[in-house]
């Protein structure tokens, strides 16, 4: 049984939130959700979310699953927008800022070979 959760256009570039989700690919939930509480990085906090999200929609789909029992099967960070803004520099330069998105899935799933 999978049940997918989907998080999109979340500022912070696909590359840092990468290292978060690779950390929890393939951990039970209870273990994954330890790891992004206690992570620095801010890409964490969005990722909770959408596991939360997940295992929520797996509870939903079959009643008489425990949520101990659920796997992260599969954890994707793309790349989503980028934002372009001009950054004023001296001497009548300007500078091109960049604001990254990135969307999160994540699917989890009652068995590991899933």
């Amino acid at each position: 049984m999978n049940a997918i959760a989907k998080a999109k256009f979340i500022r912070g570039s696909a590359r840092k939130a990468r290292l978060v989700i690779d950390q929890i690919r393939g951990k039970n939930v209870g273990e994954a959700m330890q790891i992004l509480k206690f992570s620095p990085k801010r890409a964490s906090e969005a990722i909770e979310i959408c596991l939360k999200s997940a295992v929520s929609n797996a509870l939903q789909k079959n009643t008489m699953l425990d949520a101990d029992d659920l796997f992260v099967s599969m954890a994707v960070v793309d790349g989503g927008p980028v934002m372009k803004r001009i950054r004023p520099a001296s001497m009548g330069r300007a500078f091109r800022v960049r604001k990254r998105f990135h969307h999160i899935t994540i699917e989890v799933s009652n068995s590991e070979q899933e």
